[in-house]
This record gives C-alpha cells, structure tokens and sequence, in this order.
C-alpha cells in the first residue's frame, strides 16, 4: 500500500449512494460437552459484517474463554444472573475469504479440559471500485502531514488494543443522525490518480454542516480532538471491544473521558479533515474489525 496510512480509511470523497441492507441470516446451533449449547446467527459471513454468539445450557457456572481465528473474544452476560453468554464477532473490512473457527473453551468438573467449535466462512463482500482523479494533497501528504497521520494511526492502534471488560451500553445502538436508517460508501474501494488506497471503512450520512450528532449508545468518550484525515473526531468505547468514530464534524461537544448516554448530542456535523463537502463518517469498530456500523443496530448484542 503505497503511502497510505490506516487512517486514510477516513478520507471521504464524493459520495456514491449505495445503501447497506440487512442480510439475511440463518442461524446455526450445535450442542456440545456438559449440555452447552453454541449458536451462531449464520455459519457464513460478508467481509464487514457482524456476527452473534450466544452460549447457553444448565451449567454456565465455568470459567468460559472464546476466540475466533484464533483471536480472544470477548464474553458477558446481560446481567450478573442471566444464564446466556454472549458474544459479537466482527468480520474486518478485509479478512481473507475462507473458513475459521470459532471456538469455546471450559473446564469440565473434573478439571478436564473441553474445547467445542464451529465453523464460520468468511465470503467475499460486494463492494464497488471507483476511480477518480483529485487533488494531490489528497494522495501524497507532506512529510510533516505524513508524520501527524501516523502519530494519529499509533493513537488510534492504542485505542482500540484496550478492551473494557465490562458492558457500558445499555438497551439498542441507533444510528447518529435523527431520522436516518440508511448511508453510503462502507467498503467502497478507491483508486486515486492510479494509486489503490485502503477501502472507506465508514457509513457516510449526507447531511448539512451544523446537524446534530448522536453518541449510538451510552459508553465513555476515548478520543475528542481533531485528527489529519478524519478531522474533529468522536470515539466512543461501549465496552468489549466495541467502539463507536464519529468523524469530519465541525463542533465537538464532549471531551475524551466523558461519560456518555445514547442519543446525546456529541457534535455537529461539518467537513473537516481530508473531505470534499458535510457529512458524518460513522464507524464501528469490535475487537479491532472494521464493521458495517448499520449492523449493530440492525442486529443487536
């Protein structure tokens, strides 16, 4: 990748209007040792997309550790007695299509250990190339551009390797703007003055400088500051690995340590940072997976 910082996934150009659509389904379940129970809400998932386990069965008084591709995910209940476990599994921007494992390892009463896993395969997204030829200062920053965006990429890394271990957000993730259900761009490769970049790893939403932005649920504020490629920017963490990036606004409202409830205002929308015209850029991030934000409130944790 030729110059182009992690961050660049922030650089939003001119707007395509392909809409996300909720995909359809099927859930899978397989019953293992001890009498649990795994399930999955499909065995296959889009790159980008969103995944729901749920762990049940009349002894989850264990110790329970879960991964995915060999990566730890995290588990939690909705309360302190629920007798569920659950868990979201994100499917980043560009894994490699193919089969991976998810897997739940316990103890059994012996001592012994037990391991139960399904399988999930990881397809192709469909997401559209565009190409376009702009400005210079979009594709080649100067060196001491260059240095700010990978200070923000290191600050951002840092971010999202921290996992709260505890459930911040209360009730169900909305979308940011009032009123809106549907966005643009998510996955959308760019190919700039010949040059591949990083897909767009947001849902844009169109909308006037100065509308108000809401937090998608309650959490804490991690990050309110302005950033090279993403401008103003937002980023909410909701526990577990999930954070919420409100980006390109031109007011921000809160401050990195806040404590936020879902549908506060955090900001307005606006066009800073590396853009061509207003709008809001939302991303969610889980468990560093760069994910369809529209999938979190479509499917819920």
């Amino acid at each position: 990748m030729k110059r182009a910082s992690l961050l660049l996934m922030f650089a939003c150009l001119p707007m395509g209007q392909a809409h996300a659509k909720q995909q359809v389904q099927t859930p899978v379940r397989k019953t293992c040792d001890s009498g649990i129970i795994l399930r999955l809400s499909s065995a296959t998932a889009a790159q980008g997309s969103l995944l729901l386990a749920e762990i049940s069965g009349s002894k989850l008084q264990q110790e329970f550790s879960a991964e995915f591709d060999g990566r730890p995910i995290p588990l939690w209940r909705e309360t302190a007695t629920s007798p569920t476990l659950r868990a979201l599994i994100g499917v980043d921007l560009e894994k490699t299509p193919g089969q991976y494992e998810w897997k739940l390892s316990w103890s059994a009463e012996d001592g012994k250990p037990l391991v139960c896993s399904m399988a999930v395969t990881v397809r192709a997204g469909k997401f559209p190339t565009e190409r376009l030829t702009v400005e210079k200062q979009f594709v080649q920053p100067d060196p001491e551009q260059q240095k700010r965006a990978e200070e923000d990429q290191k600050k951002m890394k840092a971010i999202y390797d921290t996992v709260t271990p505890e459930v911040l957000w209360r009730g169900k993730f909305v979308t940011p703007l009032k009123g809106v259900s549907t966005g643009g761009n998510f996955g959308r490769r760019r190919v700039l003055n010949g040059e591949a970049r990083s897909p767009h790893a947001g849902v844009d939403f169109p909308a006037a400088s100065g509308t108000p932005v809401y937090a998608a649920q309650s959490g804490k504020v991690v990050l309110a500051e302005n950033l090279y490629y993403s401008g103003n920017t937002v980023v909410i963490d909701h526990g577990f690995g999930i954070y919420t990036l409100y980006a390109h606004l031109s007011e921000i409202g809160v401050h990195a340590g806040d404590p936020v409830e879902v549908s506060v205002e955090i900001g307005k929308v606006g066009a800073t940072g590396r853009v061509t015209g207003p709008h809001l850029h939302w991303g969610l991030t889980i468990d560093h997976a760069r994910v369809n934000a529209l999938q979190i409130v479509q499917r819920q944790p």
